[in-house]
C-alpha cells in the first residue's frame, strides 16, 4: 500500500468519526429524556439568592454572604466558585449569550458585570441612596435593576455602560416594607413587569416614562413575590416564604392576567428566584431565618414546569 493510499484511508476514517460524533453527541448530552438531579448541593454557608441559566446546562448563583459567583452543572451537580465577590452581597443576576453576568449588588447600591469565562468583574454605581438593589432583567440594549428601598429603577446600557435612573410614578406607591423585587419584560417586549413583595401587587412599567400601572390579576394576591420568569405569556412568580411558585397567564401587553396554577415542592425552604432549562424550573433555597446561616446547608431544587 502506498503512502498516498494510506493517508487517503486515514482521512476517510477520521471524517467518518467526526460525522458520527457530530450526529450523536448532542443527543447524548442534551436529549429530552436526559435525567437531571432534583437537588443540587451548594457550598455550606453560601447563602444563595439569585439564579440564572444560559443555553448550556449550567446554573450561576450569587452569594449573599460575600458576593461570590458559583457555577453548578445541572447534569452532574458539581460546581465551583468562578468569581470571588467584593465582600458585599450578590443578589439577582442574569447571563447573556456572550457569557456576561449582570449582578445586583443589594445594599451596596451597585451592579457588577462578571465574565463567566475569566471571572473578571467590573462594578457600576447605581445609586448612593439607602438601597437594596435586588433583581435584574436583560433587554436587547440594557440591564434593568430594581431597588427594594426606593421607588426607582436603574438602566445600565449594555453598549456604553451608562447608568440612568427611572423614577416610578402612576399607580406605584412605595410601601413601608420591601418594595420592588423581581423584574421581567412584558410578553410584547415593550414594557417591564415589577413585583412588590410586601403588597403582592404586580405592575407594568413604561421604560421611558416610569409610569406604573397595576396589572389586573382578578383579585389574586402575590404577596412575598420575589423572582420573576417570563416564558411566552406565562409568568412564573416565586413566593419565597410561601414556598410556592404562582403560574400567571398574561395577555400580550400584560395589562391583565390570571393565576392558573401553583407549583410547590417538599424540598423548598424559602426559594427566592427561578430559572428554566428545557422542561424544568430551578430554584435556590435562601432559607431566610435559619439561626446559623454561615454553617447551614443550601441547595437548588428542580421541579417540572
Amino acid at each position: 500500500m502506498t503512502l498516498r493510499t494510506t493517508l487517503r484511508l486515514l482521512t476517510a476514517a477520521l471524517f467518518s468519526l467526526m460525522l458520527s460524533v457530530t450526529l450523536v453527541a448532542p443527543v447524548q448530552a442534551h436529549g429530552p429524556h436526559k435525567h437531571f438531579p432534583d437537588r443540587i448541593k451548594l457550598p455550606v454557608g453560601f447563602l444563595p439568592e439569585g439564579i440564572t441559566i444560559g443555553r448550556a446546562p449550567v446554573a450561576y448563583l450569587g452569594s449573599r454572604a460575600d458576593g461570590d459567583i458559583y457555577a453548578a452543572d445541572l447534569e452532574t451537580g458539581k460546581g465551583r466558585v468562578i468569581s470571588e465577590g467584593p465582600g458585599s452581597p450578590s443578589v439577582g443576576l442574569k447571563v447573556d449569550r456572550r457569557g456576561l453576568l449582570y449582578v445586583a449588588g443589594g445594599p451596596a447600591g451597585t451592579a457588577r458585570v462578571v465574565n463567566v469565562r475569566t471571572g473578571a468583574s467590573k462594578p457600576y454605581t447605581l445609586t448612593t441612596k439607602p438601597s437594596f438593589i435586588n433583581d435584574v432583567v436583560l433587554t436587547r440594549r440594557a440591564a434593568w435593576f430594581t431597588n427594594s428601598q426606593q421607588p426607582e429603577l436603574y438602566r445600565l446600557s449594555r453598549e456604553t455602560r451608562k447608568v440612568t435612573t427611572l423614577p416610578l410614578s402612576g399607580d406605584w406607591v412605595q410601601p413601608e416594607g420591601f418594595g420592588a423585587n423581581g423584574i421581567a419584560q412584558t410578553p410584547d417586549g415593550r414594557a417591564l413587569l415589577v413585583i412588590q413583595s410586601s403588597t403582592g401587587l404586580l405592575f407594568r412599567v413604561n421604560p421611558y416614562t416610569g409610569r406604573a400601572t397595576q396589572v389586573d390579576l382578578g383579585g389574586a394576591s402575590l404577596t412575598n413575590g420575589d423572582g420573576l420568569l417570563l416564558e411566552g405569556r406565562t409568568l412564573y412568580v416565586v413566593r419565597n416564604r410561601d414556598n410556592q411558585v404562582a403560574v400567571v397567564r398574561l395577555d400580550r401587553r400584560a395589562t391583565a392576567g390570571r393565576v392558573v396554577d401553583t407549583l410547590s415542592s417538599e424540598d423548598f425552604d424559602v426559594p427566592t428566584t427561578v430559572a428554566a432549562y428545557q422542561g424544568s424550573l430551578y430554584l435556590p433555597n435562601a432559607r431566610f431565618g435559619n439561626p446559623s446561616p454561615g454553617t447551614a446547608d443550601y441547595w437548588i431544587t428542580r421541579i417540572d414546569k
